[in-house]
């Protein structure tokens, strides 16, 4: 992060800001949101919105910022449930650590932020919130990240790995969740998760699924590491044949994974930038009709751009294309791109509390060129990307778990 240049002008520019917003001082502690017990005011939300533009950090929206102090609610909550208490030399540390990346002592970069209208509390509670998560997800998952010599190889590219892969063979189960059923769901889930073959998998699959893969017992084919989401990796490595993931939330749904095979193939494994992907919604849900109509569509569709003949004259919002991170992807949309090669579509997902039909279609996969690194420098990349991939899960739980509720 580049602060010095940002700080220098920090005092400038805060009193330019402020001037501006001087009609919003009123009702600054009116709550924003509320998260189960605790609440998000207006003040936290412009002071953490002043602090990112300052820090020149991407998503300083309004409404970004109120999603981001949300989720800091959840963790701050997550973290005192665990009973994890920052040690005043710790939480000093984490403030000299932060202030240093501009080249400044805490007190001048506190004084500076003070001068753009950012109180001391804001710079406080962004580093505190920061080091007891990260102390809460090491606590937990640390000791469930194993980097391997074979990883670290493939990462390389090293000769001794010869470039390859990884492929995984798995069965999967994913059950519409919505509200109103969430707690049946849930306890339908940690159940299957419990299975001890792949017959009693299967017959779980077959009957509960909501995908296609539902008739073959919820088997799916060799699919590459590098095309599933990446939060899913480390929990999907960390996996034994026969063995089934805890259930996974997402989006009106849960997810179930069991592991039938893994192995390394000639191909080389590959890094996307982005992925592109095109998603038409059809009225109905998962009904005959709905079904039916997903069923025209999909013979009239051989390439994303295809889509924009059968929405031509509807509403705009009926047909959403773009390109994203694989980490940005909602995990429900990037399981199903998976499974998928550019120009096939999915039907197995649906949005509106099941009311509405998803058409999905993979569009493109960008690859990324690999960086150079040392060997060390992977190993810390390879045990945060594992870290991270609990952390998000541990967050979508906590946000599927929560009462989240907007003013």
């Amino acid at each position: 992060m580049k602060l010095s240049a940002t700080i220098r002008g920090l005092a400038v520019a805060g009193v330019m800001a402020l001037t501006g917003q001087a009609a919003l001082a009123q009702n600054l502690f009116a709550p924003v949101a509320r998260v189960n017990d605790a609440v998000v005011t207006e003040f936290e939300v412009q002071q953490r919105q002043r602090f990112m533009q300052v820090l020149n950090a991407p998503g300083t929206d309004r409404d970004s910022i109120i999603e981001t102090l949300i989720d800091d609610r959840l963790r701050s909550m997550a973290v005192a449930d665990a009973g994890i208490e920052l040690l005043p030399e710790g939480l000093q540390e984490g403030l000299e650590e932060f202030a240093a990346r501009a080249n400044l002592t805490t007190d001048e970069f506190v004084k500076a932020l003070e001068q753009a209208g950012i109180s001391r509390e804001t710079f406080r509670d962004f580093v505190a919130n920061s080091l007891g998560w990260r102390e809460l997800i090491r606590g937990r998952y640390l000791s469930r990240v194993n980097v391997t010599e074979q990883e670290i190889d493939r990462a390389l590219g090293n000769t001794r790995s010869s470039g390859k892969g990884i492929r995984l063979l798995l069965s999967e189960i994913i059950i519409p969740a919505p509200p109103q059923n969430a707690a049946r769901v849930n306890a339908l889930a940690e159940r299957i998760a419990q299975s001890k073959s792949e017959a009693e998998f299967s017959r779980y699959a077959a009957q509960y699924s909501a995908t296609a893969s539902r008739g073959r017992g919820g088997r799916m084919p060799w699919t590459p590491l590098e095309n599933l989401p990446p939060a899913l990796h480390p929990i999907l490595l960390e996996l034994g044949p026969g063995d089934v993931t805890a259930p996974l939330p997402i989006p009106n749904a849960v997810a179930l994974f069991q592991l039938r095979g893994i192995e390394e193939t000639a191909t080389p494994a590959r890094e996307y930038s982005e992925i592109e992907y095109a998603a038409y919604y059809i009225p109905g849900g998962r009904s005959e009709a709905g079904l039916a109509a997903a069923a025209k569509v999909r013979a009239k569709v051989d390439v994303c751009d295809d889509l924009y003949g059968i929405a031509k004259g509807q509403p705009e919002e009926v047909l959403e294309r773009g390109a994203k991170k694989p980490s940005e992807i909602p995990q429900d949309i990037a399981i199903e791109l998976a499974k998928l090669d550019p120009g096939e579509s999915s039907v197995a997902l649906t949005r509106a509390n099941g009311q509405t039909l998803v058409f999905l279609v993979l569009c493109k996969r960008t690859a990324a060129a690999n960086a150079e690194a040392t060997r060390e420098d992977v190993v810390n990349a390879l045990r945060q990307r594992k870290l991270q991939g609990y952390a998000d899960l541990l967050m979508d739980q906590l946000r599927a778990d929560a009462r989240i509720l907007m003013q």
